[in-house]
């Protein structure tokens, strides 16, 4: 058990809520603002190309790529893996995570009340992308914080972090700012959404999932059932 880890990251995350709940600090605020307007500039009738860009990022479509991104990650790790049952391993450590996502994705939607709307929402002269491009894109949220996306893969990366080798590990913690980037850039979520919100839940629930046994105990445990089942699996 990484005690004093669990403890660090935990501070760590109480510290950013702390520096955003303290009314007399207006720093997040003016990032957000500076962020949102940096790229919300960006987003005219004169960059065709640009709008385009930026709308494909933002739609269902690629939100599945995005999917398919963390499962090729989490296939190469899979297969990067030499150990015996490399698959019945890999698949318990996918279900494990795979629970404890929609667990804190339970949590945010029941305990967390507060919310806001996205920085399109907020702001009267902002432009939307979505009267520019010709097809669907998300670039507005009634409730935007705190960032699912982004806690979402924040998820992916903490595994990937703690069962994968470094180098996928790495990749996973690229993909958290890539794939949370689109999302910020078009105003539908505000930067602090992702790097406070999601990022200071991450920081105060995962460590009690990943810096003691209970993540390698409940995917232990889902390896020794699925080898349970295998065992009754009629042979060819």
């Amino acid at each position: 058990m990484h005690f004093r880890r669990l403890l660090v990251l935990n501070a760590v995350g109480l510290v950013l809520l702390t520096c955003w709940w303290v009314p007399t600090l207006d720093f997040w605020t003016i990032l957000d603002s500076d962020i949102f307007w940096g790229f919300n500039l960006l987003i005219s009738p004169l960059n065709p190309h640009w709008d385009a860009l930026l709308g494909l990022l933002n739609t269902r479509a690629f939100d599945a790529c995005s999917f398919l991104m963390m499962g090729a990650l989490f296939t190469w790790a899979m297969l990067s893996d030499e150990r015996p049952y490399r698959y019945r391993h890999w698949l318990s450590i996918g279900i494990t995570m795979l629970l404890t996502a929609g667990l804190i994705s339970l949590f945010v939607l029941r305990v967390i009340s507060y919310e806001h709307a996205s920085p399109t929402r907020m702001f009267a002269h902002a432009q939307h992308l979505s009267e520019l491009v010709s097809f669907k894109t998300k670039d507005s949220a009634s409730n935007s914080f705190p960032g699912d996306h982004g806690l979402m893969l924040m998820v992916f990366a903490s595994f990937m972090l703690v069962f994968a080798p470094r180098r996928i590990a790495l990749w996973s913690l690229a993909f958290v700012v890539l794939l949370s980037a689109p999302r910020i850039m078009v105003g539908a979520h505000w930067f602090s959404d992702v790097y406070l919100g999601s990022l200071s839940i991450a920081l105060i629930a995962l460590p009690w999932v990943l810096c003691t046994p209970l993540a390698r105990t409940a995917a232990s445990r889902m390896e020794r059932c699925l080898a349970r089942v295998n065992q009754y699996r009629p042979q060819a």
